[in-house]
């Protein structure tokens, strides 16, 4: 439940929000593409040193800031007056959503150390699919109310329900219990401990580096869905109502997919799982030119979107099995800098300026956003876990 909010807010809110910032800040696509590069921005920045920090503050400490900081973060962007607040607005909850995302996965791969893919997947799940369920809402929303009494209501229920849900979070740790459960259901199994890497001993490795750049061209590609969903189904002459179909498809499949590719990728492998939805994402982009129908176009959506779910719930448990658990929290953090920096500007932001540039060429956004997706099909497979000497050496 904590982490439902700054999902709603960073994968449905803007997609919904876009053509009202538009007309109302009189900016163009490539401003509004920039919403997201705020949002990477501050998640490239801040993920690595929550991943440090938590074990200095505590899990349940930094998720509740992580609420406080969403809830508040609504309530300003209400009293927004030009593209520059939003742009605040996107930064501080990209910033928000790090102090509760990382907390999460770390403290579930540790309660559940056999299923590691499963509960990632479960966070992954309330993250990506709370937007699916709250864009309809938002688009109802501002369709009935105005939109400071929208966004203040949101930012209450917002921050109320996250700080609540904040309390009842922590790793096993810190229950007296957690030492005295049956073999075999010890919170960290000791072979992850003994086979953990230190961060600057992962840096070195090629898998490090090929899931960075997966996270860098594959982020971008999915996380671009969300500004030109909507945009790209009112382009085609669909009203806003029924465009906004084509960004829930997407945050529908990107939600679902979340704790299916963590199921699938502890039985299948999670390069293989990975690497195939990679594949059908870049397919799908290159076919998008080709059809005119809103179900079309939103059964497209569906396979980018379930290829992005994939990218957040397999890449954590993916991190855990090739570099340990003992530093999990700085190793994915830092592979989470390519999401933050490259995504946003090779995504979101430059596909809103080719729009621009070319009066509104789709056709050539999702061919080189289609082409990331193919490249991070073959990087994904070079993400495999050190020779068990070289962790021993560490």
């Amino acid at each position: 439940m904590a982490i439902f909010w700054p999902g709603a807010f960073i994968f449905g809110f803007p997609g919904v929000m876009a053509p009202y910032w538009k007309d109302q800040f009189q900016v163009g696509q490539g401003a509004l593409g920039n919403i997201m590069f705020f949002v990477l921005a501050a998640v490239g920045t801040v993920m690595f040193f929550v991943g440090r920090w938590q074990d200095q503050v505590g899990i349940r400490k930094m998720i509740t800031i992580g609420s406080i900081m969403t809830g508040l973060d609504v309530l300003f962007i209400a009293y927004a007056s030009n593209i520059s607040m939003v742009y605040v607005w996107a930064f501080v909850m990209g910033a928000a959503s790090c102090f509760i995302y990382v907390p999460a996965l770390t403290t579930v791969q540790k309660w559940f150390p056999g299923r590691r893919g499963m509960v990632a997947g479960m966070v992954n799940l309330m993250f990506g699919l709370s937007a699916a369920i709250f864009s309809p809402v938002f688009g109802y929303l501002l369709s009935t109310l105005d939109y400071v009494t929208m966004t203040v209501s949101l930012g209450i229920v917002a921050l109320g329900i996250g700080v609540v849900a904040a309390q009842f979070t922590d790793v096993p740790e810190r229950f007296e219990w957690a030492d005295n459960r049956a073999p075999g259901q010890s919170s960290v199994p000791p072979l992850d401990q003994e086979l953990s890497l230190t961060l600057r001993h992962s840096v070195r490795t090629l898998s490090f580096w090929c899931l960075w750049l997966t996270w860098a061209l594959q982020g971008a590609a999915c996380i671009a869905m969300i500004t030109l969903s909507t945009s790209y189904g009112m382009a085609r002459g669909y009203n806003l109502e029924s465009a906004i179909l084509v960004l829930t498809a997407f945050n529908l499949a990107s939600g679902f997919s979340r704790l299916l590719g963590g199921i699938l990728s502890d039985i299948v492998g999670r390069n293989f799982i990975m690497s195939v939805t990679f594949l059908a994402s870049g397919l799908a982009y290159l076919a998008l030119p080709l059809v005119g129908t809103l179900v079309w176009m939103a059964g497209l959506a569906i396979v980018i979107g379930f290829a992005f779910g994939t990218l957040f719930s397999v890449s954590a448990p993916l991190t855990v099995d090739c570099f340990g658990i003992a530093h999990f929290g700085s190793i994915f953090g830092l592979a989470f800098t390519a999401y933050g920096f490259l995504a946003g500007p090779l995504g979101p932001s430059l596909s809103g300026y080719v729009l621009d540039a070319t009066g509104g060429n789709y056709s050539m956004v999702f061919r080189y956003l289609g082409s990331f997706c193919l490249a991070s099909t073959v990087l994904i497979r070079f993400v495999r876990p050190p020779a068990r000497s070289k962790l021993h050496g560490s």
